[in-house]
């Protein structure tokens, strides 16, 4: 499999040299890693994250030994993820991610998926949500809600774990807020991995590690997806949010990941609340680095995401809580 990211993922603008404190595969990779801006043409940057998803997710699904298939949940499209081994203390499980991408395209519905799927042994499915610009705030949500709700149908919460990378765990919070906030019940666990809780304003992360191109100020950043929603409800930004009651939670981010601020800026929001949150920061790591599929670093961050849900989901979880 090839290393290198395609260039519209790519995150980073600092020119530091690979330290030797990460894989020498790693040391390589970030004297490569380009700073090359996304395709100003959306449908031109949807196909190019499309032909990712399907290349390199057939890649990963030969490899990991992962039956997908295409569903509809809830009236949402959605891609399930069968392992080729399922315990029977797992078979009840489900894991519902929802994919990154900026909220505009699908970056990781397939790629973000195959790994945990193999390595936790439980079924994840892909919400395939609504995109900006054409659906804004808060269609995406409604719609991963929707796919929740059908699988409370024929799950229990104890056996659901949720989570989302980049845009995704931005969504899977402010989802999390709505349950909360509605009553209803929340999944047993939680995995927040290297996202925002504030669409309001930057992190510090951002100003060193997010493209030139791409930086710009609070009101500008996701504004396809915000519309003209308030940024500083809870809605929308779930860190100004009642998190009291929100379970069990893993954060990830690398230290030359622009989320790198908002994530620990959540993780602190969390611990406030009282809630069981866990920070787990690579060494060197840009944004989302588990997409250098083939890195050591990378088989690491899916196998703790694995773990944390294995540990947490059904049987287990509950005899361990």
């Amino acid at each position: 499999m090839p290393t290198k990211i395609p260039a519209p993922m790519t995150s980073t603008i600092i020119r530091a040299p690979g330290p030797k404190t990460v894989s020498p595969a790693a040391q390589e990779a970030l004297r490569c890693l380009c700073d090359a801006p996304e395709p100003e043409d959306l449908e031109v940057n949807r196909g190019l994250c499309e032909a990712v998803q399907r290349d390199l997710g057939a890649l990963q699904l030969e490899r990991h030994g992962v039956r997908m298939q295409e569903a509809t949940i809830g009236g949402v499209p959605a891609r399930i993820f069968t392992p080729p081994s399922l315990p029977d203390r797992n078979r009840g499980c489900v894991l519902l991610n929802l994919h990154g991408g900026g909220f505009t395209v699908d970056a990781g519905s397939v790629t973000e998926n195959v790994p945990v799927a193999a390595y936790a042994r439980m079924t994840v499915v892909a919400a395939r949500y609504r995109l900006a610009p054409e659906h804004s705030f808060p269609a995406a949500v409604d719609d991963a809600e929707a796919v929740y709700r059908g699988l409370l149908a024929e799950h229990a919460p104890d056996q659901i774990g949720l989570y989302g990378t980049s845009a995704g765990a931005c969504l899977c919070a402010q989802l999390l807020v709505r349950l909360r906030s509605s009553g209803r019940p929340v999944p047993r666990a939680f995995g927040f991995f290297t996202g925002t809780a504030d669409l309001s304003r930057c992190g510090d992360s951002e100003f060193f590690f997010r493209p030139r191109e791409d930086f710009g100020t609070p009101p500008e950043q996701f504004s396809a997806y915000v519309g003209n929603s308030d940024r500083s409800s809870p809605e929308v930004s779930p860190i100004f949010a009642d998190l009291t009651g929100l379970p069990p939670t893993l954060c990830i981010a690398g230290t030359r990941d622009f989320m790198l601020s908002q994530t620990a800026l959540f993780h602190q929001a969390l611990l406030r609340a009282g809630v069981d949150a866990r920070l787990l920061v690579f060494e060197a790591m840009p944004h989302a680095h588990w997409i250098f599929l083939d890195l050591p670093e990378s088989d690491q961050a899916f196998r703790a995401m694995a773990g944390f849900f294995e540990a947490r989901i059904g049987a287990a979880g509950v005899s361990n809580a």
